[in-house]
């Protein structure tokens, strides 16, 4: 803690002279952008009117923001792997809500998992989950929003089809109980691709362009 905490002093005292320029030449809101993925605030009140003024607090954001990724890389990695509990360990227990485009929403983990189980664990079932461009942005130190977009790749033996889609995901993170949960997770499609694998072993385009209405 220590240390990080002089490393993190060190930084703002090596750039004081460009976090006035920064606020000088636009920055009207008053935040200061460290590493080229957090949003902490410099000065006194923020856009929420939260206010993060002392080392601790902003070294508390950083930790806050990597749990909040590490959160949502466990939920991918837990789909790839077919692994149920740890599925539901990343949502939160009581009023999940996840909404998937192409899928019934729900608004409980149980129900979601019990579904996931049955479709995304089954024989012959093959995915991929590949998160990336994630931005995380904090309401107050309890509650964060997250955008992520990802490279969806399905494997599919008892239909013989082989999918790949580009998704944006919207979700609302909340701590509870001491630890980071999935709290609001919603999905839309961007794009589709659809290979229909024939008796020879070829592939064939069924769909390219806008994804089905129904997916799975």
């Amino acid at each position: 803690m220590v240390l990080a905490l002089t490393l993190l002093s060190n930084y703002e005292s090596r750039n004081q002279a460009q976090i006035g320029l920064r606020n000088c030449v636009g920055r009207s809101d008053g935040v200061l952008r460290l590493g080229g993925f957090l949003d902490v605030q410099y000065g006194t009140v923020g856009a929420m009117g939260e206010a993060v003024v002392t080392l601790e607090q902003r070294l508390q954001r950083l930790e806050d923001d990597r749990a909040i990724r590490d959160l949502k890389a466990r939920y991918l990695r837990a789909c790839d792997t077919k692994d149920p509990e740890a599925v539901r360990d990343c949502l939160l227990p009581v009023g999940a809500v996840i909404a998937y485009d192409g899928f019934p929403a729900f608004a409980d983990r149980e129900d979601f998992v019990a579904v996931y189980a049955q479709l995304g664990c089954a024989p012959g079932i093959f995915d991929v989950h590949h998160g990336a461009n994630g931005v995380i942005r904090f309401v107050n130190e309890d509650r964060a929003t997250g955008q992520w977009s990802l490279l969806f790749h399905n494997i599919n033996l008892t239909s013989r089809t082989l999918t790949q889609m580009g998704v944006e995901y919207d979700d609302l993170y909340v701590r509870q109980d001491g630890r980071w949960w999935i709290a609001k997770t919603r999905s839309r499609r961007l794009s589709c691709l659809i290979h229909s694998i024939d008796a020879a072993g070829q592939p064939v385009v069924t769909v390219m362009g806008d994804a089905p209405e129904t997916f799975g």
